[in-house]
């Protein structure tokens, strides 16, 4: 009966569900940029936006401190968390749907793995390319999460030239451990370098500032695009490779474009955030629970709702231990973990 409630839910009154996704986003963006050290009133917040992105808009007598701190820190902290969010929790929905898992995230290819070493190999050995500068992180990063999928899909068609699901899994597994190892070693024999890589790796979005979310933002849009194209393929494959063959859907072309979509969004996160687990997991399942099985609906959705989520494990990063920070990605794994572990029991039928 509840399924068939979600059912009829999802078909007949989905633009209700957009409008609660939005209307909690929305309050999660302006909680964002109010909640801090110094709080700054929502009215001063629409005022300060509407004044720096509508010429002619007066302040109304508007504290500059509050101008300073909403513009040039907090508004672009929670787009990049926004950003990041949407990204992680559409290319967790995609892989899901791809992968016929619901245990599937954007890490389980090994994406964020081989980003996370391009971002190490550039702290540990201090590297700064020409025209980059201070970009090279985000840039190796990247480049380090593209590569990977490649050598997945590489090393899994050597194995398997049909490219089924599991091999791709596998594949995935055995080259996430392996980064994870060189990782390992490279804070092993780091030095100085050692709390800035441990800080990087558990995630955070603060003071990155207005260029990270310009340089994430091509990569979003382009993911983003990539995916939503294929939401019809998407629903035909989460049935089965073969009914998706059956139906006319070019199975092959669509899992390369799939998962360099996905790769893309994932190391495009990972170059500016860090390493921030389970919003890929999570989300897509809750909205799921919520709406069905739709990609049409679930990958917007998702990007909505897992962008208001980062927001908020946000939030409670900088101001649970006020004046101190945790890192994000503690916060989304203490929310993320037993939800992990629930999801992992439903599905052996506990």
């Amino acid at each position: 009966m509840p399924s068939l409630f979600i059912r009829r839910f999802s078909k007949n009154n989905i633009w209700v569900v957009y409008l609660i996704a939005l209307a909690i986003l929305i309050l999660a963006l302006l909680a964002g940029i109010s909640i801090g050290t110094v709080k700054v009133p929502i009215i001063d917040i629409i005022k300060i936006i509407s004044a720096e992105w509508l010429p002619g808009v007066p302040l109304g007598g508007v504290n500059p401190m509050h101008s300073n701190i909403v513009f040039s820190i907090r508004l672009p902290r929670v787009l990049l968390a926004l950003l990041v969010g949407g990204s992680l929790a559409i290319a967790g929905a995609s892989f899901q749907g791809l992968l016929r898992n619901p245990l599937a995230d954007p890490y389980t290819l090994g994406m964020s793995s081989g980003a996370s070493v391009g971002a190490v190999v550039t702290l540990f050995f201090n590297i700064s390319l020409p025209f980059l500068g201070l970009f090279t992180l985000p840039v190796l990063s990247i480049i380090g999460s593209l590569f990977t999928v490649f050598l997945v899909l590489g090393f899994a068609r050597k194995v398997d030239r049909t490219m089924k699901v599991e091999t791709i899994i596998l594949t995935g597994i055995i080259f996430s451990s392996f980064l994870g190892s060189v990782i390992s070693l490279m804070i092993a024999l780091s030095g100085e370098e050692l709390r800035q890589i441990i800080g990087w790796l558990l995630g955070s979005v603060s003071m990155r500032g207005w260029d990270y979310i310009f340089i994430v933002l091509p990569f979003f849009i382009l993911g983003t695009l990539i995916l939503m194209f294929n939401a019809k393929e998407l629903n035909g494959m989460s049935f089965g490779e073969e009914q998706a063959r059956h139906i006319g859907i070019s199975v092959q072309k669509r899992k390369y474009l799939i998962l360099i979509a996905g790769s893309t969004l994932t190391g495009a996160a990972v170059a500016v955030s860090g390493t921030i687990g389970f919003v890929g997991l999570v989300i897509p399942h809750f909205i799921r629970r919520v709406i069905g099985y739709d990609h049409s609906h679930v990958l917007p959705l998702s990007i909505i709702t897992g962008g208001a989520f980062l927001v908020v494990a946000d939030l409670v990063s900088r101001t649970i231990i006020s004046p101190s920070e945790l890192p994000i990605g503690v916060i989304t794994a203490l929310i993320g973990a037993p939800i992990f572990a629930y999801i992992l029991i439903k599905k052996k039928g506990g």
